[in-house]
Parts: C-alpha cells; structure tokens; sequence
C-alpha cells in the first residue's frame, strides 16, 4: 500500500497493470521522483480519464463492438504534432471498422473545435484512411456523429446539441436504443406488524414505531399485475430506473409498491449503466471507469443489456424500444 500527503491510497493487488503505470508515472516523474508523488501519480494515472474510459465502458456494455483500444498519442518527431493529432480512441464495430473517435465531454449546447485542431485530426484520420468521429458527453448522454457534421462558425468549427442528435450513431453503430419501463412494473414488499414499540405525540399528530418483518416481496408488471417471478435480468432493469414508491396501511401490514410511473419518461440504453453501477456502490463513492472496463462483464447480473430489453418486453415489464436511426447515413456503411 502506497500513500502520499493527502493520504490517498493505492491498492497495488487490485490494479493488474501496476507495473505499467509505475513505469508511466516514472517517465513522467523522471527516475528521481519523491516518493510520494509517484505515489499520487500513480493514483492518477489509476484514475484513467474519466470521459475516454466511459465511453469505452458503454460500447462493451451495450454488446455490438468487437474491439476498442486507446491510441498512444506520444508523437516523435516533436515537429510532427504540428500536422497530425491522434485521435483518442480506435474503435471496431460488429457492423463497420476500424474507426478513429475523438472524444469530448462538455455540458454547453454547443461543442466547438478549433480550426487547426481539427485539421491535426483530419490529416491523421486522412493518413490512415479511417472515418473520425467524435464522441460527445452532454450532462451524462452521449452522442457519436461523423466529423464531417461540424461546421465553421465565426472562427471555430461547431455543433450544436439538436443537430448532433438528429446525426447521432451511436444506435446503429454500438446499439444504443431508447426505452421506457411499462407503467405499474416494479416491485411491492408486504411487512407485517410484529409490535408496537413507542408512540410519539406532537399537537395533534403522532408517531408509530412498530418492529416489523417483511413477509411477502414480488413483482408487478404492467397495470400492476402481480406475477410469481421474473427472469433475473429483467428483474436488474428495476434498479436502472427512478421508481416512485406508494404506501398503503392497515392494522397488521404495511405495504410499499415502487413502481414506474404513467408519465412519459424514457431512457437511453447508454444511460441505464450508470444507475446499474452506482447501485452497489457505498453512498459517496464514484465510479472508476478504468476499473469497469477491465472486468470481463461490466455489469455482473445482467450479461446482454439488448437481450435483457426484449425479455422485459415480452414479459409486459418493458413498455417500449424505439431503435435510433440517423437523419443522415455515414457513406463508410455502404464501403
């Protein structure tokens, strides 16, 4: 265990690549580093970068890329980053590849390029011959278009939130889809009234404070029907979604039903992974998205998230599945 100043801890058994990283944290320490900078640096570089390690996290989980890896972006000659930028990201697709991908993390309803930026990317991208696109995360959605769709303002190359939608790939390339929980689907827990501890008095109201033990949990699918059991995938979907909670009393139970609503509220797939991540983590914590990409399953209870969809539809837990198509198709489709 390593710790520097800050007291910040690295847990050298669970980082399968340590040797990398301190390697990486020495070149750019220098061979004489303190040790306890190399230590923060090394925390760092474990750290990953959050937008770039993310991405990758979606793509695998949403199950249609057969291969993503990080470009080394050190450039010999010096002068030659003056031409060329590298890209982020090589991506390969089940459908097309492999594909260049730049990627961006700003919450503005605008994404701007700098000119001599984003012809660094195209050179590079021209010199391999490899389409670039850009990968863009608005306020935790992400959006996937060609580059291609950015356009000279002023002086930047820009693109605003509501076009880059209109364009976006990242359904018909990763397998993004958009969907919404059926109403009433959720999950009801029955608890039973054991004994009345105390009863706390205030004006003209007062408190109840009963032992109780749960007796009775299943599950609802559409309207509220109540139904033996569900597939456990689909079963994970609830913990992917903001369910409202109803309350009933009478004198020997209490019953909660947390349910989804009638309004009409969808989710992007994409999005779905968050809440399915942070739903095993301690209150606080954040995901480490370098950790993520490097399990063999990113989410542990739920192998195929499209798969796990269509069974949610089929059992009247999943209400709809609008599959993403783009204004305009990408001329690499049809090479």
């Amino acid at each position: 265990m390593l710790r520097n100043q800050h007291q910040s801890t690295i847990d050298v058994k669970n980082i399968d690549d340590i040797d990398r990283l301190f390697q990486e944290a020495l070149t750019a320490l220098q061979s004489d580093a303190d040790p306890m900078k190399l230590a923060e640096k090394v925390r760092q570089l474990d750290l990953g970068l959050p937008a770039e390690d993310e991405f990758t996290a979606i793509c695998n989980w949403l199950g249609e890329v057969r291969l993503i890896h990080k470009l080394d972006q050190q450039q010999v000659p010096t002068r030659s980053r003056e031409v060329y930028q590298v890209p982020d990201l090589l991506v390969e697709f089940k459908k097309v590849g492999p594909l260049l991908v730049e990627v961006k993390s700003n919450s503005k309803q605008t994404l701007s390029f700098k000119p001599e930026y984003l012809e660094r990317l195209n050179s590079y991208s021209n010199l391999v011959k490899m389409p670039l696109l850009i990968a863009w995360k608005f306020n935790g959605m992400w959006i996937l278009f060609e580059a291609r769709h950015l356009s000279i303002a002023r002086k930047n190359f820009n693109i605003n939130l509501s076009d880059a939608m209109r364009v976006n790939l990242l359904g018909i390339l990763a397998g993004d889809v958009l969907f919404k929980l059926a109403p009433g689907a959720g999950v009801r827990v029955r608890c039973k009234k054991e004994e009345l501890l105390s009863v706390d008095e205030d004006d003209d109201t007062f408190t109840e404070n009963w032992l109780m033990r749960i007796d009775k949990v299943e599950f609802t699918i559409a309207d509220g029907e109540s139904v033996g059991d569900l597939d456990k995938e689909v079963q994970t979907l609830f913990m992917a979604w903001d369910l409202i909670k109803n309350e009933s009393h009478n004198d020997n139970y209490i019953e909660l039903h947390f349910v989804a609503s009638n309004e009409d509220d969808s989710m992007f797939g994409h999005m779905a992974l968050k809440y399915l991540l942070n739903w095993s983590l301690p209150d606080g914590a954040e995901i480490n998205w370098r950790h993520v990409i490097r399990q063999d399953a990113v989410v542990s209870n739920m192998t195929n998230f499209r798969q796990t969809l269509q069974k949610g539809l089929t059992q009247k837990v999943v209400k709809t599945i609008f599959h993403q198509q783009p204004k305009s198709w990408p001329e690499f489709l049809y090479c």
